[in-house]
């Protein structure tokens, strides 16, 4: 293991971003998200929770997909895609570092989109294990070890002292172009926080959350159940839990007409709105309780049905931080079965 000082921090970034683009939690007007490092930009990597997840470095929030231009009878059409630049991405927490695996589980599959899978293979990823989960953080409840958050590189945040741990052969190659400005180091610190975060996280109040109700019981009877229509009452359609989820990767294509031509895109879009998957006949689901236990039901039942049991949530706890109506996923456990 090795590690660095953390006043040497800026150092590092900027022997990172000498060869390949970093991004990193950056703080801007009071809140914190991923974004490209530069000498100027705040870095904060005490930050336990961004506002949203980093999987807009592969899943994009908008982009484009391709070009139409017509002259006469003839449709031209422009291939946007190119090669992507590698980049790094650090400070991944562990809960959002399970997040991609969920999302490569979709988009990676066959048929493969090659959009995402172009910034997949671009990007190393260098996860930051916690040390200080917050009450809405519940991520042990889907087996994820907060302390021990894998990616490429693993690294470990003390008050004086960033550890590094380099995991696989991206990690390893990121990690010999910068072990200059690393010292070797034991592992004693790093096993005393795991050890202290663990214990914290027994104590948090989610932390055994009971999943037994949606692992033994039929989903014609989980999609069946009153419960839906009472949770689901006071739901604003507001889309805020599914716009900084992690793994909600609902999109929408459009068109968009210039002068030059036709730009078609793909826009993240939410299962909470009325007009989502809307068709010309219409929406199959027509009312809010429909919408709402659509969004559960695939995190909690259909996702993990054909994923090999796993679940649609990674437990970060930002729908519990972010929705207005507190309607998020832990009231819906503990609400259809799952109170301890």
């Amino acid at each position: 293991m090795l590690r660095i000082k953390t006043d040497k921090l800026n150092d590092l970034y900027s022997k990172i971003n000498s060869f390949s683009p970093l991004y990193l939690p950056i703080k801007k007007a009071n809140a914190v998200n991923y974004g490209l490092w530069k000498e100027d930009e705040v870095v904060s990597l005490s930050t336990l929770k961004t506002v949203k997840s980093p999987k807009d470095l592969f899943f994009p929030q908008t982009e484009d997909l391709m070009k139409f231009r017509s002259q006469g009878n003839s449709i031209a059409v422009t291939d946007v895609r190119d090669e992507k630049q590698p980049f790094v991405l650090m400070g991944v927490r562990a809960c959002d570092f399970k997040a991609i695996d969920v999302l490569d589980r979709v988009f990676l599959a066959d048929p493969v989109d090659t959009y995402y899978q172009n910034r997949r293979q671009a990007g190393t990823v260098v996860t930051l294990a916690c040390s200080r989960p917050e009450e809405s953080c519940f991520c042990k409840v889907f087996g994820i070890d907060a302390t021990n958050p894998l990616g490429d590189v693993t690294t470990y945040l003390t008050e004086e002292y960033l550890y590094w741990q380099a995991n696989t052969e991206k990690g390893q190659a990121l990690t010999e172009k910068i072990k200059d400005l690393f010292e070797e180091a034991d592992a004693k610190e790093v096993e005393d926080q795991k050890a202290k975060t663990k214990d914290i996280i027994e104590k948090l109040p989610f932390s055994n959350l009971d999943l037994s109700y949606f692992e033994n019981t039929e989903t014609n009877e989980i999609f069946r159940s009153p419960e839906w229509q009472a949770l689901s009452e006071g739901c604003l359609a507001c889309g805020t839990c599914t716009f900084v989820c992690p793994t909600c990767q609902c999109f929408d294509i459009r068109d968009f007409k210039t002068d030059k031509g036709v730009i078609r895109y793909r826009c993240w879009d939410s299962c909470m709105y009325s007009d989502f998957t809307q068709m010309s006949h219409g929406n199959n689901r027509t009312t809010q309780m429909q919408r709402y236990r659509q969004r559960f039901m695939h995190k909690l039942v259909y996702y993990p049905e054909n994923n090999d049991g796993v679940y649609s949530c990674v437990g970060c706890g930002r729908c519990v931080n972010k929705c207005p109506q507190r309607l998020n996923i832990v009231k819906v456990i503990k609400t259809m079965g799952g109170k301890k």
